[in-house]
């Protein structure tokens, strides 16, 4: 058996074996049959535990490891949610109180039974921890004081009561979150840590009923996991998953014409065309959520006047990037909410206008502003604030670029210490509010609040009379009406708010052709790996 796994990786990775042969023309390698090997840029990762993680590539593996109340179907994410961990519910006449009949017969990876205990302790968990993601459920009024009133298991069914009456939709929607991953309340405590309720053990192990569970997971450099043979839904094809940290759009083109990897997902366009067409390879294109935008910290005495905002808005070539290094892989997109989502507008009212933005800056009494952008390690991303860096620099702006990790780049913006941040955003869950209530809202803009799970509130910025229209919106019945308000909100936002939202996400993946079924979650961004085969 160890004769044969070794066998296996030495495939995946270009090792030779013994006095294997080598063949005297070239052959394309393949995994094994039962192997999905994944290069993606994975160095956002910076903790596994589904009460920390905010970060894409973190999600892709929560997704794949843990069980939900609610999930979704990945090959037919039209149909929305449905019964996951709970098999049906029910809600009160009043509309603040869900009450989930919890499924019977799935086990945690560990063998111990997912009970209404379980989802208990992981809701719970969730606000008592208070990581950068909780607030998807401290907005609906859950609070460390409340929660054993407000989360409660009662035999196999598990209530929660909400501070008000919001569409169950939205509640449901955010149940489908990362953190509404339910975790092994016994093995998790059986690790926990100075009152730290298993979260350091958590960064790196995993404690789920999902279809894979974490073998490993090296910052930078990979994640492997490793299938469920008792999942409830069916044992994964797959029986691993292997991603690798490549950065490189070159070196993962390289790879999936080698056959040494199944899929590549940071191919550039250059690399998509050369790869279009070949034998055994498949693009795949696929709209997705993500937004790509820029952030301007309004503690900056000059990126903090509303002309200067306006200024740089007219400072983007958004088209020139659209039609060049970012072809066939982002569209132009300006408003909060991606497309498909209820309420997206279409609405793109800045164009590249360096005299405009020139005279913008005048009025404001600005020139020779300097300031620093932090951007990711990502070959897009640096294209993007070279693009920033140059147009900037023909109205008197000097844009100087730092440039670092995912975790090193988040961890000084959410810690309000960038002047310019260039970024992407994904929503957390197939709702308008996911991306209102984080770039609209800000109920507490001091340093104190330390809201790092609300991009208005990274920028130090006050949306004033937003956050409370974004509050209306969230609990509005009538889907119409609901539809408009979030239309409203985001002209409002695109005329003052300091972001520049730039592109959406046209995701093109490279794909070895005998891989089926890989879906990577459409807008809603539910990457799921059970269902591929070969």
């Amino acid at each position: 058996m160890k004769k044969l796994q070794k066998f296996a990786l030495s495939a995946v990775f270009g090792v030779f074996i013994g006095t294997m042969a080598i063949p005297a023309t070239p052959v394309v390698a393949e995994t094994p049959a039962d192997m999905l090997v994944i290069a993606n840029r994975i160095d956002d990762i910076t903790t596994l535990d589904p009460a920390e993680s905010f970060e894409f590539a973190g999600s892709d593996v929560i997704r794949n490891v843990y069980g939900r109340l609610v999930n979704f179907d990945p090959l037919n994410l039209d149909k929305g949610y449905e019964a996951d961990l709970a098999e049906s519910w029910t809600v009160s006449e009043d509309g603040r109180t869900i009450t989930f009949n919890i499924r019977e017969g799935v086990n945690f990876h560990s063998g111990n039974p997912v009970t209404a205990e379980d989802v208990e302790f992981s809701l719970r968990r969730v606000v008592t921890l208070a990581k950068t993601p909780s607030f998807i459920l401290t907005q609906f009024g859950f609070t460390p004081e409340n929660i054993t009133e407000t989360i409660v298991a009662d035999g196999n069914t598990l209530k929660i009561t909400t501070d008000k009456k919001y569409a169950t939709s939205f509640v449901l929607n955010c149940l489908t979150a990362t953190v509404g991953a339910i975790v092994d309340k016994k093995l998790v405590m059986e690790n926990e840590k100075d009152g730290d309720l298993g979260n350091e053990w958590l960064k790196t192990n995993s404690a789920g009923s999902g279809a894979y569970k974490v073998v490993s997971w090296k910052p930078s450099e990979s994640v492997t996991l490793q299938s469920n043979e008792d999942f409830y839904l069916g044992a994964p094809a797959m029986k691993r998953v292997i991603v690798r940290h490549i950065q490189e759009s070159a070196t993962q083109r390289l790879l999936l014409e080698k056959g040494d990897i199944d899929v590549a997902r940071n191919l550039n366009p250059e690399d998509v065309a050369g790869v279009t067409g070949k034998e055994g390879i498949s693009i795949d294109s696929e709209l997705r959520g993500r937004l790509m935008y820029i952030s301007l910290n309004q503690n900056h005495p000059e990126l903090s006047k509303p002309k200067v905002v306006e200024a740089i808005k007219y400072l983007i070539d958004y088209k020139g990037m659209q039609d060049s290094f970012l072809n066939g892989q982002y569209r132009i997109h300006q408003s909060f909410l991606p497309k498909t989502y209820l309420g997206a507008i279409d609405d793109q009212p800045y164009t590249l206008d360096v005299e405009k933005a020139k005279a913008l800056l005048k009025e404001a009494g600005v020139e020779n502003l300097e300031v620093e952008a932090g951007v990711r390690e990502a070959q897009e991303r640096v294209e993007i604030a070279q693009s920033l860096q140059n147009t900037f620099a023909q109205a008197g702006i000097k844009l100087n670029i730092t440039i670092g990790t995912g975790k090193q780049t988040l961890t000084r913006y959410r810690a309000r210490d960038l002047d310019v941040y260039v970024g992407a955003w994904g929503p957390d869950y197939p709702d308008p509010q996911t991306n209102a209530g984080t770039f609209a809202y800000n109920p507490d803009n001091s340093e104190e609040a330390k809201a790092t799970g609300l991009l208005a509130w990274r920028n130090a910025w006050d949306p004033g009379d937003l956050t409370a229209k974004t509050e209306a919106a969230v609990i509005e019945g009538d889907r119409d009406v609901r539809k408009k308000m979030y239309e409203d909100i985001q002209r409002e936002f695109q005329a003052r708010a300091p972001f520049a939202i730039m592109f959406q996400k046209d995701e093109q993946t490279g794909r070895r052709s005998n891989v089926k079924n890989l879906n990577l979650g459409g807008a809603i961004t539910a990457v799921a790996y059970w269902p591929v085969t070969k």
